[in-house]
């Protein structure tokens, strides 16, 4: 897609081309942070400055045979350039060869060798005192200093692509081969530390260790990426697989559809069709892969970290790209065949280099089916803006700004509503009939003093009514205010309960706003509710013909949700066991897909097809000695909105612990659509959120026993089935992080944040659940003793716990040691 928003020699200007006699298809390319470095006619090694153009080229010769390889050194002072061809591995010093030059003389280097095979990559350690020379098969670790083999390391069964040194480990190397695999040794002794399985079908030709989130990621040559945490007790745990084609689609389709959703009397359309007619679908090798120094709103922990993302550039072919590690989406895409005026429009190699402290990188591009190289400017701040997505409107946020408009959808909350005479009547009537009385000093006579009226109940239910079911709980709450820091974090089993003697998968959890009690789903049509130390026996609901997909807490912790595969909804009366309110099959054309209560109590909310719709209603406890299977409970619909894309809704999500007009929903079309019901309409769309359609939508709503950044409440959570958990920001609409670390192919599972909004657990198919920081996409631990896929998780929101549960009907407790 063409760039747009400014000019193209804005974005990128070819500073320097130079042409080779000899096919520059291949050849081995090389930057710091002062020079840039290629070969020339084959043999000769030219040294270029983007810094002082100033300063002529400098041409070193020594080598008569084709160069293959070359690296810069980590060291600035004294800047050493190594070159490797079939006859000699040369060391050049480069302040020295620029002195020799500018007397005339003609720079001479330092030989460490010959090599008996083809050198495919060269890599200095970082202190310049080692370099690893890959021929062939095997690795040869150099002394520079005494010019002498130290080890070599066999153990690859191809050809050996690229090495690289890890920065906080001495002694440790990384490799990858034509065979597909990675390696890890210990270059002192010699030895293998671990080797991975095959990753691709296509060689692996690059590599880059992230020493900030102690990642390594490597690309192959049908463009794929894979990041592995180096962490110490990960073993090497893969995080993520970014497909770059995939990415760079995702990454033209949501621009297009933001800048459309933000015209004027725009009209949505379910997928954008690129016209690729007289185009061949290409792959995107990796032939590049470098650290990219750009800074980026970060939002985790609440968006208030001034820290700068973590980015990569990745060289191909055809194009660049920026990476963004946290998200592994795209940042920006920059296609040579966009920018005409190149020299090179499809490049054979190349290397990428940021300037240190300025906003622009220096990339080399060696021609594919010609001679020429060229040196490219790249401005990041112009590449950023111009490929930006618009967006329309103001920021959005979870928490209320301002007051409901008497236009809104929510002004029906707020105002009295006008219900007929209830059979209680009278019993309110006395109440009300209470006279304001002096103030008194009985030590229990309570006062609600001379100028405000008593409170009343909306309703009152019967006090006189045996409570069979309900149980006192002995639980008590000893973590309270409290973050979960390392020494509270919840890993150990101390408790696994079945909830049924057969089989039978738990379908959803959710725990109390105070914490004492569990509401949980399951897949045989009852819902129970277990103390939060899952001791005694629960409280049974049933009432559904079907699996129950959603069970919901109200605000006052009175009253419990459920809607199930038997199309009804219902609310039950959680001391009484009973349900008071139903919504049958037929009150919608189409199945309740999600349902919860809304608005601090004062709705229900629930989705149904492509619409979602809001329902005021009044529970009545009273019921009739003839008929007392019908509850007096009403409903009524007030309002109804469909999605942009009419395309049926898989979840919905919205805050009841506080006043917000904001409510998410995700369709089939893997949309997430925003809508602002104080504005009554949808504010923004979120295209191509995850490859499959969301099937969990999970909101940071905090707890009322752990303060939060206000922030920090604009986080949401996405999961879909294969496609991992994205952390979102709804203030940019930007996707913030992706948790890929846990396996997740099959079943839709849950995810939950924790009370204090810096961690997040979801369940796994590997009998598993995963812990996460915001901070960071690698687990921070995962948590074992389950017999079957995990498939929900739920954090007590007033103690440090977490509870699990199974696809075979087992919660497991979790507590901090």
């Amino acid at each position: 897609m063409p760039s747009t928003g400014g000019h193209m020699s804005d974005i990128v200007t070819e500073r320097y081309v130079v042409e080779s006699k000899q096919s520059a298809a291949h050849a081995p390319l090389a930057c710091s942070t002062q020079h840039c470095a290629f070969p020339l006619h084959g043999n000769h090694v030219c040294v270029w400055s983007p810094k002082d153009p100033s300063h002529q080229l400098l041409t070193l010769q020594g080598h008569h045979h084709l160069i293959t390889a070359m690296v810069f050194g980590n060291q600035i002072d004294p800047l050493l350039l190594c070159s490797a061809s079939e006859d000699y591995i040369i060391m050049w010093n480069m302040d020295e060869c620029r002195e020799k030059a500018l007397k005339g003389l003609t720079p001479r280097g330092t030989v460490l060798g010959s090599p008996l095979q083809t050198v495919l990559c060269l890599r200095f350690s970082p202190d310049d005192r080692a370099l690893a020379v890959c021929a062939g098969n095997k690795i040869s670790m150099m002394d520079v200093e005494k010019q002498s083999v130290l080890v070599e390391l066999k153990g690859h069964q191809g050809s050996v692509t690229a090495v690289e040194f890890c920065p906080w480990q001495a002694h440790t190397l990384f490799s990858v081969s034509e065979d597909r695999s990675f390696k890890v040794w210990d270059f002192c002794v010699g030895s293998l530390i671990y080797s991975s399985s095959i990753l691709t079908a296509y060689p692996l030709l690059n590599l880059l260790i992230n020493e900030e989130n102690q990642q390594l990621v490597t690309g192959s040559a049908d463009g794929q990426l894979w990041i592995f945490s180096l962490m110490e007790g990960h073993h090497y745990h893969c995080v993520a697989h970014v497909d770059l084609r995939k990415k760079k689609e995702t990454f033209t389709t949501r621009r297009m559809m933001t800048e459309q959703y933000g015209l004027p009397g725009h009209q949505y359309h379910c997928r954008y069709e690129v016209d690729k007619r007289g185009e061949a679908e290409a792959t995107f090798p990796v032939l590049n892969l470098a650290h990219c120094d750009l800074c980026l709103p970060d939002s985790q922990g609440g968006g208030l970290a001034p820290e700068c993302t973590t980015c990569i550039w990745i060289g191909s072919s055809t194009a660049l790209f920026i990476l963004n590690l946290a998200s592994f989406e795209l940042e920006a895409a920059l296609h040579l065949k966009e920018f005409q005026s190149l020299s090179v429009q499809v490049a054979g190699s190349c290397a990428v280099m940021n300037e240190p402290i300025s906003a622009k990188a220096v990339c080399i591009l060696s021609s594919m089916f010609g001679s020429k190289i060229a040196v490219l400017e790249i401005s990041l701040s112009a590449l950023l803006s111009a490929q930006q997505c618009p967006r329309a409107g103001r920021m959005l946020s979870v928490l209320a700004s301002s007051c409901v408009l008497p236009t809104s959808p929510l002004y029906f909350g707020i105002i009295k509503e006008k219900f007929p005479k209830l059979a209680n009547t009278k019993r309110h009537a006395v109440k009300s009939a209470v006279e304001h009385r002096p103030l008194v000093f009985h030590t229990k006579v309570k006062s609600s003093g001379y100028t405000s009226a008593p409170h009343m109940a909306m309703f009152s239910p019967k006090t006189n009514i045996k409570h069979n079911n309900r149980r006192s709980s002995k639980y008590k709450n000893n973590y309270k205010c409290k973050e979960y820091s390392e020494s509270f974090l919840p890993r150990n089993l101390i408790r696994q309960v079945a909830v049924a003697q057969a089989p039978v998968a738990v379908t959803c959890l959710q725990f109390s706003g105070d914490g004492q009690q569990l509401a949980c789903g399951l897949g045989n049509h009852l819902s129970l509710v277990f103390d939060a130390s899952l001791s005694g026996a629960p409280a049974a609901f049933s009432g559904h013909d079907g699996a129950v997909n959603t069970v919901c807490w109200s605000h006052d912790k009175r009253w419990l949700l459920s809607t199930a595969r038997d199309r009804t909804l219902r609310v039950w009366s959680v001391p009484r066991t009973e349900f008071v309110m139903l919504l049958a099959a037929d009150a919608f054309p189409k199945p309740v897909a999600s349902a919860q209560f809304y608005y601090m109590d004062t709705f229900i909310l629930l989705s149904s097809g492509p619409e979602f719709c809001l329902l005021k209603y009044h529970i009545d406890l009273c019921r009739d000695d003839i008929r007392r299977y019908k509850p007096k409970s009403r409903y009524k619909p007030i309002f109804r909105l469909p999605t942009t894309s009419a395309a049926d809704i898989t979840s919905l999500s919205a805050v009841n612990d506080f006043y917000s007009h904001i409510i998410l929903t995700a369709g089939r079309d893997r949309t997430v659509e925003v809508f602002d019901l104080n504005a009554g309409c949808s504010a923004a769309v979120l295209a191509e959120v995850h490859s499959r359609p969301v099937h969990r939508i999970c909101q940071n709503k905090g707890s009322s026993f752990i303060a939060q950044q206000s922030l920090a409440y604009n986080l949401f959570l996405t999961t879909a089935v294969g496609d991992g958990v994205r952390l979102w920001d709804l203030r940019n609409l930007r996707c913030v992080r992706c948790f890929e670390g846990h396996p997740n192919r099959s079943y839709p599972c849950g995810v939950a944040f924790s009370p204090c909004g810096k961690l997040m657990a979801c369940g796994a198919e590997d009998r598993h659940a995963y812990v996460y920081e915001m901070g960071s996409s690698s687990f921070l631990y995962r948590l074992a003793g389950h017999t079957d896929t995990v498939t929900e998780v739920a954090f007590n929101p007033a103690a440090s716990q977490l509870i699990t549960a199974t696809l075979d009907g087992k919660l497991q407790l979790f507590v901090a040691e």
